[in-house]
């Protein structure tokens, strides 16, 4: 099966999303095409050639072109951003004069400073706030109409268009313009645009530090032992390089030579380093510790680990959003409907006038709205335009972003941040979650749990003895070990010729004697314990002396979230990539049932889509690059702020603590921000139900019309605002 990447250009919504994806179907061969709308990326898999991928774009109306790597260097989201704020800025300089001018005319009547002035600085101004501010909503709202796909930015335009032309049309027939309108309807859509820009989130950050993550360069060694150091992109499989300690390994591959200590942390997720012998697989990304090893290159590029966390990403983030989704939906429907009543008014109030005004008249008896008394043309424009006007979905294009900004600053306050909307939805229909264990549920730390002594030794001479061999060492189970050698109040000797063992342990002098600590293998160790938890055996002059036992402690507020967790109601599993009795061990000590452990960051995505295929809505929760994936496949993926950059970027939720005590505020601030939005989206709806029918029957006129939508979309943005009254707990 073939897969192609391409460029998509001109999206801006989910709506644009879904017409290239539909586009990209239709053509022979595909299988599925899968649009990115924030790395403006598609992937199309199937037999099909890539110049019929990019017609089948420009025939949507967008343009497509090959897909190039480092086009995900750019931060294509802070671009967006900073042109929607431009243009909504533009929007509202214009639009703020003109709403001073009219009410001054609204107010006293007169047009200031004479009527000539007054229509042409109103047509000037608005044509800079509609054709210059808001440009780009007229361009799509025209290619939505002639691709038969329409969205909001066609009711916008429409709207805006015949509230403008107005303007013009008073020169030739008797009609009181309305061109400020255009304006307005304008400078609140582009509102609504930076708010949604805004709320977005960079989710092609992830990827970004990602790739950052690999080498750029390798040292290659030819079969005569010549060096050579080259760009990873020229790697061929087979290549034998060269990786010293402190370097990050360049590709995926075997070891040939050598014995190593590597931080493999971002496969497993687990901060003890794992020791590599000849025939071992390595990773690229990961991190050799200490010596020198010979790598056989067994995969690059695509093939590589790196590659493939980066595509499992990129897929699952291009999940649909539904709250993203609904005002496409809604409006996908809306525009068709609203144009064909505002025709239908048109020609009602022209060729049925008196019997239109006999129904306005009786309404406006009981209502207090006054129907106008002008000609038939007029009066058909009047109340056309009007609907045109009222029907602007303003208030619903800025329901969902107002919410989610308002609902970002409460979260902030209280220790959770928001970087996907519809994690807000998602997580009010969440019934199981999954925890990655080291550094999530527990610290990530390694401690010292027990020091067990044989009978020619103390327990202090113990932990003086090793801690000193252990003090040149900077393993993570050293450093254990002297802070545990602080917390008793252990002084440290003076030690030397020590001999770091990659991957068995560590040996020195200390006193003329000496010492050993590691593997029992390495420190000729007879005595083993059988106990789950990390040992490091300890020997003075081939004499056991004891050993110091290692567990990741659990965090303190662990055993406190599982249990609220379990009173909502939900399924808990606990995902890792560590052994299966530790893993077993946490769960029981926390009283989980469910355990999957030794998981690949595949393994682990995997599962979570098996649950998802069940009808479950799942929530993931960890903190190391291993957690991405599942993080990102997760309908909602909470990352631990003490986890790694790429945890951060992948999770829809962020919990900046230093334990996971911002997961209920998280849970609870999810329930009111999208309690909100649907407020907001009710009242958005309430207001067209009852608004349009007043329009059709001509008892709005265009700027009662206006001044209502300003209402009903001011009403929406107070409503979100009261978010910050909230207490989360």
């Amino acid at each position: 099966m073939n897969s192609i990447e391409l460029n998509i250009h001109g999206m801006h919504c989910a709506g644009c999303v879904s017409t290239v994806e539909k586009s990209l179907a239709k053509v022979t061969g595909v299988d599925t095409a899968v649009v990115n709308l924030s790395l403006e990326k598609a992937v199309v898999t199937g037999s099909m050639d890539k110049k019929q991928l990019i017609e089948a774009v420009k025939s949507s109306g967008y343009t497509a072109t090959q897909f190039i790597q480092e086009d995900l260097n750019r931060d294509i989201n802070l671009e967006k951003l900073a042109e929607a704020k431009k243009r909504m800025v533009l929007g509202w300089l214009v639009t703020i004069p003109i709403m001073a001018w009219m009410l001054v005319e609204m107010i006293t009547g007169l047009v200031y400073p004479s009527p000539e002035v007054y229509h042409t600085m109103m047509l000037l101004l608005s044509a800079v706030a509609v054709f210059f501010a808001g440009g780009d909503t007229i361009r799509n709202g025209w290619k939505s109409i002639v691709y038969f796909s329409p969205n909001m930015d066609v009711l916008i335009m429409i709207g805006c268009l015949a509230a403008w032309s107005t303007g013009w049309l008073r020169l030739w027939i008797e009609i009181h313009p309305f061109t400020g309108i255009a304006s307005m309807i304008m400078a609140f859509h582009l509102t609504g645009r930076y708010f949604e820009s805004k709320a977005r989130g960079n989710a092609s950050s992830a990827i970004k530090k990602l790739m950052n993550l690999s080498a750029k360069e390798a040292t290659v060694i030819d079969g005569s032992g010549v060096e050579s150091v080259v760009d990873i992109r020229n790697l061929s499989i087979g290549d034998v390089i060269v990786v010293r300690a402190g370097e990050t390994i360049s590709a995926d591959g075997e070891v040939l030579d050598g014995i190593a200590d590597v931080d493999e942390s971002l496969v497993t997720g687990e901060s003890v380093p794992v020791p590599k012998n000849e025939g071992d697989s390595v990773v690229g990304g990961t991190v050799c510790l200490n010596s020198t090893i010979k790598i056989k290159v067994g995969k690059t590029g695509k093939d590589t680990f790196l590659s493939q966390v980066v595509r499992l990403i990129e897929n699952t983030q291009a999940t649909k959003v539904p709250i993203q989704l609904f005002a496409d939906r809604v409006v996908s429907i809306f525009v068709p409907i609203i144009l064909v009543v505002s025709g239908v008014t048109f020609l009602s109030w022209y060729f049925s006038t008196e019997f239109m005004f006999k129904i306005s008249t009786s309404i406006s008896s009981i209502l207090p709205f006054f129907p106008f008394n002008s000609t038939p043309i007029a009066q058909a424009l009047y109340a056309s335009i009007a609907v045109l006007v009222i029907a602007c979905p303003c208030a619903l294009g800025l329901a969902t972003p107002t919410a989610l900004m308002a609902g970002t600053g409460l979260g902030a306050q209280n220790g959770v941040l928001i970087r996907d909307g519809a994690a807000i939805q998602k997580m009010n229909e969440a019934n199981t979650v999954f925890f990655d264990k080291t550094g999530t549920i527990t610290t990530g730390n390694p401690e010292v749990v027990g020091a067990h002594v044989a009978k020619t030794m103390t327990k202090e001479e113990l932990i003086r003895l090793t801690a000193s061999l252990e003090k040149e060492s900077s393993h993570p189970l050293a450093k254990a070990l002297l802070s545990y050698a602080n917390q008793n109040n252990v002084d440290l000797l003076q030690s030397e010729r020590i001999e770091v063992r990659p991957g068995s342990g560590i040996e020195g002098v200390i006193n003329g004697k000496k010492i050993k600590a590691g593997t029992a293998e390495f420190v000729g160790y007879q005595t083993k314990t059988n106990e789950n938890k990390t040992v490091v055996y300890v020997s003075c002059d081939g004499e056991e002396i004891g050993y110091f036992q290692f567990r990741d402690q659990l965090r303190k507020d662990a055993e406190e979230i599982i249990s609220n967790l379990k009173s909502r109601g939900m399924t808990i599993v606990l995902l890792t990539g560590d052994g299966e009795e530790i893993a077993r061990e946490t769960a029981q000590q926390l009283g989980i049932n469910k355990v999957h452990a030794e998981l690949s960051p595949e393994a682990k995505l995997d599962i979570i889509a098996s649950y998802q295929n069940k009808n479950n809505t799942v929530i993931m929760i960890g903190d190391g690059i291993n957690d991405a994936p599942a993080l990102s496949q997760a309908d909602v993926g909470i990352a631990m702020g003490t986890g790694t950059d790429i945890a951060l970027e992948s999770g829809d939720m962020v919990l900046t603590g230093k334990g996971m005590e911002g997961l209920p505020k998280a849970f609870a601030l999810s329930q009111i921000v999208f309690s909100k939005i649907r407020q907001n989206i009710f009242w958005a709806f309430i207001y067209n139900m009852v608004a349009v029918p007043l329009a059709v029957i001509g008892l709005l006129h265009p700027v009662v019309a206006e001044a209502a939508m300003a209402l009903s979309s001011i009403n929406v943005v107070l409503n979100s605002g009261r978010l910050s009254r909230f207490s989360l707990k």
